[in-house]
């Protein structure tokens, strides 16, 4: 999405999510800071973390097909930055 970005991260009891995204926005936003002068990064984000019941494979779908609901795109294959793990699930 041109405004925002999804990420779909998978650790253990062991993982700390706000160093990971401190130092993503850190080492991102130096970077795009050095080459435009500008700001990549809001202060904030929001997280969810996915619980025993949630489907991963939905979420997935959900992150997937955003370009697809914003009209970008109409298959989310088709949206160059999906990333590069990005399969043609299932048929969708």
């Amino acid at each position: 999405m041109p405004n925002h970005l999804h990420l779909l991260l998978e650790g253990d009891e062991k993982s700390d999510l706000i160093k990971f995204i401190q130092y993503y926005k850190q080492a991102t936003g130096f970077d795009f800071k050095q080459k435009t002068g500008g700001d990549l990064w809001q202060k904030s984000y929001y997280d969810h973390v996915l619980r025993k019941d949630e489907a991963i494979r939905g979420v997935m779908l959900y992150i997937l097909n955003n370009p697809v609901r914003k009209g970008i795109v109409n298959h989310y294959l088709e949206y160059c930055f999906s990333g590069s793990f990005v399969i043609n699930i299932g048929g969708l």
